[in-house]
């Protein structure tokens, strides 16, 4: 699933990222990577924290704004700890970029004729 995050995040991360003077160009890559990461990873812990049913619910296009809400703090905070970025150029990443990914995860997961992300696959990597 994190390969398939991962190229996720790199399709919408044009603006956010790539085009970002907050980014230098070399680290475009890595910022990628922390971001997919960061989305992983806050899905593992709100899957641990018990917060599954939320996920579950927002993955089947119902929207969590808790979820959403903490997967964008902690990818925030991995992008501005990470490549030294001030909160609000993290912050402005965060909000241009986590919105389209979950929502593109969101249709690909509910979609029959995509098998790129499914809720099975989902849940047994978080």
């Amino acid at each position: 699933m994190l390969d398939q995050l991962i190229n996720l995040v790199k399709e919408h991360a044009g603006d956010a990222i790539v085009n970002n003077p907050a980014v230098p160009n070399e680290h475009n890559e890595d910022a990628i990577k922390a971001t997919a990461n960061g989305i992983f990873d806050s899905l593992k812990n709100n899957a641990t924290g018990g917060n599954l049913e939320s996920i579950i619910g927002m993955l089947k296009g119902g929207g969590d704004s808790n979820v959403t809400g903490k997967i964008s703090s902690d990818v925030t905070s991995s992008l501005a700890g990470k490549f030294g970025l001030d909160a609000n150029s993290a912050g402005t990443i965060v909000k241009s970029l986590i919105p389209v990914v979950m929502a593109q995860m969101t249709k690909k997961t509910n979609d029959p004729n995509d098998s790129s992300f499914t809720m099975d696959g989902i849940l047994s990597s978080i």
